[in-house]
C-alpha cells in the first residue's frame, strides 16, 4: 500500500486548507488516482488495521439495497449510525422516515434506481414509445394532465425500478466487449431524500476477453483519505472479486479516482504516524466456495448478489501495524 502513503504525502505537501459542511477543516487536493493489480494482492491498508468486516458488511448491505442503519449493524457495519441518527440536518429532513432510516442511499440506487417516463400518446411515435417502454418492464402508473405534460395536455406516466448492478452482470455475460458496463448512484431527483449523498458514485467494469480478466474503474467525488479511502478501496476490490466470480473472469486492475482528496484536521496525527510505518505485503482475498464460480460451473447465477454474507469474504495473510483511530466527520 505504498500508493496510499504516497497519496497522503502528496496531500500534506500540496494540499490547501478548505472549509466544508462538517465544520472541520480539510487539507485538500483536486484529482488523485491509484491503480492496483489484484493478481498481486488485495489493496488492504497495512499501516493500521483495516475494518475489513465492517467494509464487506456495508457492501453486502448495498447489494441488498438497504436503507436502514439497523440492517447495516446486523451485517457488522456501524458506520451509518451517526448519519442516520445524529446528523441534525437529516433529523429535521421531512424525507427521514424513522429511527435508523437513511433514505435511498447507495444500494437503493444500485439495485432499485427509480426510472420514470412521461410520454404523450398522441405525439408522433408516442404509442410506439409506450409499447417499447412496457416491453422493457415499465408499468403504466396513470395519466398526467397539464401544460407541461404534452402537446395535447396529457401524457402517460410509466415507472420501473432499474437494477443497475444486475444489468452490468447481464451485459458482462452477453456482451463483454461493451464499454458501457457501468452503474452510478448520483440521482439528482433524490439527493435531498438521502442522509448522505453518494461519495463513491461511478463504477465501470471492463472485460478483457482474451485474458479472461475483468477490471474496475471507480470514481469518488469526495474522499476522506484518513478513514474513507481504506474502507472504499476494500469495498470496491471485494465487489470486483465477487462480480468476477459470478461472471467467470479473474479480477485484475482496480483503478481508483478521487475528485476531492482530503485529510480532516483531526486526522493529521493518525496519518503522520502511518507515514512512519513500513507497509506489509498485500494480503489475498478469499471468497467462500459456496459462491458459485461461473468459470467452473458454466451456470450463470446472478441471484448470489443478494445471497452473499459478510462471512463469505476472508483476508488471508493479512499483516498490519497497530490499530489507529480518529473521529468520523458527519
Amino acid at each position: 500500500m505504498k500508493q496510499y502513503q504516497d497519496l497522503v504525502q502528496n496531500i500534506f505537501d500540496n494540499g490547501s486548507w478548505q472549509e466544508n459542511r462538517t465544520g472541520k477543516k480539510t487539507l485538500s487536493i483536486p484529482g488523485a488516482m491509484m491503480k492496483f493489480d489484484l493478481q498481486e494482492g488485495f489493496p488492504a491498508v497495512t499501516t493500521k488495521k483495516l475494518a475489513f468486516k465492517s467494509s464487506v458488511g456495508e457492501l453486502v448491505g448495498f447489494l441488498r439495497a438497504s436503507r436502514d442503519a439497523a440492517e447495516f449493524r446486523s451485517l457488522g457495519c456501524k458506520v451509518w449510525d451517526q448519519n442516520a441518527n445524529e446528523n441534525a440536518q437529516w433529523l429535521a429532513n421531512p424525507y427521514r422516515l424513522q429511527t435508523d432510516d437513511l433514505g435511498p442511499v447507495y444500494g437503493v440506487q444500485w439495485r432499485q434506481w427509480p426510472a420514470y417516463k412521461l410520454i404523450d400518446p398522441k405525439s408522433p411515435g408516442g404509442v410506439a414509445q409506450i409499447d417499447d417502454a412496457v416491453s422493457r418492464g415499465y408499468k403504466k402508473l396513470g395519466i398526467v394532465e397539464g401544460s407541461e405534460s404534452g402537446a395535447n395536455g396529457e401524457s402517460v406516466l410509466l415507472y420501473k425500478a432499474v437494477d443497475q448492478l444486475r444489468q452490468c452482470l447481464d451485459t458482462i455475460i452477453k456482451n463483454p466487449g461493451d464499454r458501457r458496463i457501468l452503474f452510478h448512484g448520483w440521482n439528482w431527483a433524490q439527493i435531498e431524500e438521502m442522509a448522505l449523498p453518494p461519495c463513491h458514485l461511478l463504477y465501470q467494469f471492463l472485460v478483457n476477453q482474451s485474458k479472461k480478466e475483468i477490471s474496475l474503474c471507480l470514481y469518488i467525488r469526495s474522499n476522506d483519505v484518513g478513514l474513507g479511502t481504506p474502507f472504499n478501496l476494500s469495498e470496491g476490490a471485494a465487489l470486483l472479486h465477487l462480480v468476477g466470480r459470478l461472471t467467470g473472469y479473474k479480477p485484475r486492475w482496480f483503478t481508483y479516482f478521487i475528485g476531492d482528496a482530503h485529510i480532516y484536521e483531526d486526522h493529521v496525527d493518525m496519518l503522520k504516524e502511518q507515514l512512519q510505518r513500513t507497509p506489509y505485503p498485500a494480503p489475498r482475498l478469499v471468497l467462500s466456495d459456496r459462491i458459485p464460480d461461473f468459470a467452473v460451473t458454466g451456470k450463470y447465477e446472478p441471484e448470489w448478489l443478494e445471497k452473499v454474507e459478510p462471512s463469505d469474504f476472508t483476508l488471508e495473510g493479512y499483516q498490519h501495524h497497530a490499530h489507529l483511530t480518529a473521529p468520523m466527520a458527519v
